[in-house]
């Protein structure tokens, strides 16, 4: 039941790894938006962290990558950046956990490497958690605050896209495993303190009897005492 325990939360690392490639590669963080009279609903455009997509009616969608990093908004330059280290983490972070697992040889028999190792990995998942659920909001928030916005053209207003919601999707997958991964931390470390105070118990016990051992005089001695 504890290895399958630890099986599920590499899984769920696993598809966190999926899902943060996923949300970095996909070009729907910002949709446009089909709002006010007089706007075409026959196009379509998506904005992502590396291009953007145009698509109008009866044409095949045309992506194009952005000539320079520096004509994208703060939040889609800090997103495009949080999310390469947030790929960069959870692939730290399986190889990690997978070396702290209770079925590997990685680190032998000592325990308390592994359990080292294991609270390492689930840190690093949390790190990765935060790395991907920032820039998600960030971008959400502001996609939202343009939108309400009565200052702002309705052309130029975005609606949140399909990346955005995956993105939170896999943030919450991210913090799942790295509780589980510290939760089984906590675990295995109880059990191993426990282990130490039953050896160290069992030692002191033995120490005493020996302590408290007299030595009882033989039977020649008491002869030649009486003689």
């Amino acid at each position: 039941m504890r290895a399958k325990f630890e099986v599920l939360a590499l899984v769920l690392g696993f598809v966190g790894l999926l899902g943060t490639i996923t949300v970095t590669a996909l070009p729907m963080w910002r949709v446009s938006a089909f709002i006010g009279a007089n706007l075409i609903v026959m196009e379509e455009l998506w904005e992502g962290l590396w291009m953007n997509c145009y698509r109008q009616a009866n044409i095949k969608m045309q992506c194009k990558a952005y000539d320079s990093m520096l004509i994208l908004p703060s939040e889609l330059q800090a997103a495009r950046g949080l999310m390469c280290v947030s790929i960069a983490l959870v692939v730290i972070s399986l190889g990690v956990t997978g070396c702290g697992t209770q079925k590997t040889n990685c680190c032998g028999d000592n325990m308390k490497s592994k359990n080292i190792t294991l609270a390492l990995g689930g840190s690093l998942y949390l790190l990765s958690f935060l790395t991907t659920v920032i820039p998600v909001s960030w971008v959400g928030h502001r996609v939202i605050s343009k939108f309400y916005n009565p200052t702002v053209v309705d052309s130029q207003k975005r609606e949140l896209g399909a990346a955005l919601f995956i993105g939170w999707i896999t943030s919450g997958i991210l913090l799942i495993t790295g509780i589980l991964f510290l939760f089984r931390y906590c675990k295995r470390r109880s059990k191993e303190e426990g282990h130490y105070t039953d050896q160290y118990i069992m030692s002191g016990s033995k120490k005493e009897e020996s302590v408290h051992l007299e030595r009882t005089p033989s039977s020649f001695y008491k002869h030649q005492e009486y003689v």
